[in-house]
């Protein structure tokens, strides 16, 4: 293998070792863990609210945290430090929360804090590489080929874990909540061992950057504060992005709370899990699919199938009662959440002036941590108000409506004469 295509090759195992912690602690096990084992002795529902509550504190922290991570990728010939200091981080964690035990709610939010600050801090700066070891014309493949890796590698070993979960006996493993524990050590495990192609092969290029004026906080969010001047100078991106942080937010809390909200209502541990690996296998020829239906009906149409289906998948939610209706909910999801992502990446790229395209698509980026704030927050607030957790998914229609009305607005084209007369 010539040294370029080992980079790269090198480069998607990241993604393939990391995803891991998506699938098997963020979506799959973990949220069931801290229903029924971490917050056991708490009232029916409370578990779901302090959930979201955890995932909205992660998110705002990441938020607070992106714009610095990135001035240092930036500016800093120490990617690579930072890379392995946020993985070591999320691995750790990922450990650690086999030590969560019944009753430890508090401390699973904790390490489940730290491990997203890690899982994410660590994305910043894996991100900055592509850049490095791909051409502006094969960026795009490259990238695309990252995600596929990330979801064959997450929904492997999440397999992996289903199966030591549901047959423990096989694996000489006393009982279920044991082998949930071990699943927790996997990704810990997984995540290191794939990553060591990343951390020898990929090399740190020494950037020549403008002397630093001022702190890496003061940089990052000086940056944050022009590129969001110089995007108010696009209209129609800027009400895509208005559009994208509603509906964007609607998505990131389907993906977080999906699973414990099934494991409130009484779904079981293998069905939930199951479904959940549904969802990841569905979902990777699906955001293809969707990639040729945005080229065949134009990507706004794509995107509104997408956001449509989603409001489906709300409604289904709250009138949920089975695994049946669960299974469904998950390969609705598989069907739409890739598509659904990549096209609002593709929409807002065509859109973006090709001279300010890494600055407006770090902001893209920042956006998207930012959206995933309010919807866990406000669906457990919901339920605790009201009571009933059902009444916090069914809010989440509001997100997707609004989303869908203020995308209506965007005009796309505009929005390419906009940025190619700005070049």
């Amino acid at each position: 293998m010539n040294p370029k295509r080992k980079e790269i090759w090198s480069w998607t195992m990241y993604d393939w070792a990391n995803s891991a912690f998506v699938t098997t602690i963020m979506a799959a096990v973990l949220p069931i863990y801290y229903a029924n084992v971490a917050g056991s002795g708490l009232d029916k529902g409370v578990a779901t609210q302090y959930w979201g509550y955890t995932q909205s504190i992660a998110a705002l922290l990441i938020v607070f945290l992106a714009p610095i991570l990135g001035a240092i990728a930036d500016y800093s010939s120490s990617k690579m430090k930072f890379l392995r200091f946020f993985a070591y981080m999320g691995m750790i964690a990922s450990v650690l929360l086999a030590f969560v035990g019944e009753g430890d709610y508090l401390f699973a939010s904790l390490i489940v804090i730290i491990g997203t600050i890690g899982f994410s801090g660590g994305n910043s700066f894996y991100d900055a590489f592509l850049p490095d070891i791909a051409n502006n014309n094969e960026i795009d493949r490259i990238s695309a080929r990252g995600y596929a890796f990330g979801y064959i590698g997450g929904g492997i070993l999440l397999a992996i874990n289903l199966a030591m979960i549901m047959k423990y006996e096989w694996f000489n493993i006393p009982n279920g909540t044991v082998a949930t524990q071990i699943s927790f050590v996997t990704v810990g495990i997984w995540w290191f061992v794939f990553s060591i192609p990343m951390f020898k092969n990929v090399k740190e290029r020494k950037n020549v950057v403008e002397k630093m004026n001022g702190s890496y906080i003061s940089i990052g969010f000086k940056r944050v504060a022009t590129t969001f001047k110089d995007i108010k100078q696009y209209k129609q991106v800027l009400i895509f992005l208005i559009a994208f942080w509603l509906f964007n937010d609607g998505i990131s809390t389907i993906i977080k709370m999906a699973t414990i909200y099934g494991a409130e209502i009484g779904i079981g541990t293998n069905e939930l899990i199951q479904a959940l690996l549904i969802t990841q296998f569905v979902g990777i020829p699906c955001a293809f699919f969707f990639g040729w239906l945005a080229q065949k009906i134009k990507p706004k149409r794509a995107l509104y199938i997408a956001l449509w289906m989603y409001v489906f998948i709300v409604i289904l939610g709250y009138f949920m009662t089975s695994a049946i209706h669960f299974y469904i909910l998950a390969i609705c999801v598989g069907l739409v959440q890739g598509g659904a992502q990549a096209i609002s990446r593709s929409i807002f790229g065509s859109m973006t002036p090709k001279n300010k395209r890494a600055e407006f698509f770090g902001f893209y980026g920042i956006s998207a941590k930012f959206s995933a704030v309010f919807g866990p927050a406000a669906l457990a607030y919901v339920g605790y108000l009201t009571g009933s957790n059902r009444l916090g998914i069914l809010l989440l229609v509001v997100f997707f409506l609004a989303g869908i009305f203020i995308l209506s607005k965007v005009d796309i084209e505009k929005g390419k004469e906009e940025a190619m007369n700005s070049n």
